[in-house]
């Protein structure tokens, strides 16, 4: 029987604490509203930087993994004339393998790698745009660019060059100023959401300031009294996260939908990541930063109310 009691008075008091958190919030609707616009900035603004860097390393790791020199060869080239140039290339220093990869084949590998999307391969199934081409891997990476000049110059049916350790080196710079200016604006939005949200609870304290004093007189806890409001902040940080999820989800999917569609336009076989594969991820960032922020909000607006 006792034990059931103290269960009820946890529940009572645990029911309290949501209860007041939510009244807090529709109290003062126009803070709220203050507080959730500059909440859903940061968490919007941090969530594209979030995607533009998972995507990038993405990039730089499928880079990695096919990494040398891809020998794009022109439509009008002869057998004779493509076994000449495998044997040139064969026979450069620095050249470890070459493989030779069909019109045929690149059009089936774009396939397995766009296999969620293959919607988007369907005009090119009755003219394949892609070329034959040979994949080329170096005994020393140093020596790509002067492999390269030589591939060039090696036969009039070579159409394109394109060395992949140059674009993985531009992709690694993009990734760590993609790193440097997120941390920079998160931590500036951090601040400004920080100072929004304390001030939005400070006007709700201030309201019941003479509430919570008799609160203390009666020998309430400050953690008792604090909770209400830390749990308001915290309310206000997670409709934060929705609505943010709910905007930049759709709005991935349709970027990310035109970039891919330009990638094979380009030839380019590298996919982006699927918004699935970063879900999980930007959801645990989103809950961390957003009940984060509002609980330090509240946190710091309540200390001059609970001083002793």
């Amino acid at each position: 029987m006792i034990k059931k009691v103290g269960m009820t008075v946890k529940y009572s008091i645990f029911g309290y604490l949501i209860g007041e958190g939510f009244r807090n919030v529709f109290k003062n609707k126009k803070s709220t509203i203050a507080s959730l616009i500059i909440m859903c900035a940061t968490m919007f603004v941090f969530g594209i930087f979030f995607m533009v860097e998972e995507n990038v390393n993405h990039l730089t790791k499928s880079i990695e993994q096919q990494q040398g020199i891809s020998v794009f060869i022109s439509d009008e080239a002869t057998d004779e004339q493509r076994l000449e140039l495998e044997n040139k290339i064969r026979n450069m220093e620095y050249v470890n393998t070459v493989t030779f990869k069909t019109k045929e084949d690149a059009l089936e590998e774009m396939k397995n790698l766009f296999k969620d999307k293959k919607n988007l391969l369907a005009t090119y199934e009755q003219d394949n745009p892609f070329k034959a081409s040979f994949v080329v891997t170096l005994t020393d990476l140093e020596q790509a660019m002067n492999v390269q000049t030589q591939i060039e110059n090696a036969s009039d049916i070579v159409a394109n060059v394109v060395a992949r350790s140059d674009t993985m080196e531009a992709l690694v710079k993009i990734a760590d100023g993609v790193k440097i200016i997120s941390i920079v604006i998160l931590v500036i939005l951090i601040f400004i959401s920080i100072f929004i949200i304390t001030n939005t609870i400070k006007l709700t304290v201030h309201a019941r300031r003479k509430e919570i004093s008799i609160m203390k007189y009666v020998g309430a806890t400050n953690g008792f009294i604090r909770w209400p409001f830390m749990v308001e902040g915290m309310i206000i940080g997670l409709f934060s996260v929705l609505i943010s999820l709910a905007i930049l989800c759709p709005a991935y999917n349709a970027v990310a939908g035109k970039i891919e569609t330009a990638l094979i336009a380009e030839r380019l076989e590298i996919p982006l990541l699927t918004l699935q594969e970063m879900f999980v991820p930007l959801l645990i960032v989103y809950l961390v930063l957003g009940l984060g922020i509002g609980a330090l909000g509240s946190a710091i607006s309540m200390r001059k109310y609970l001083e002793v």
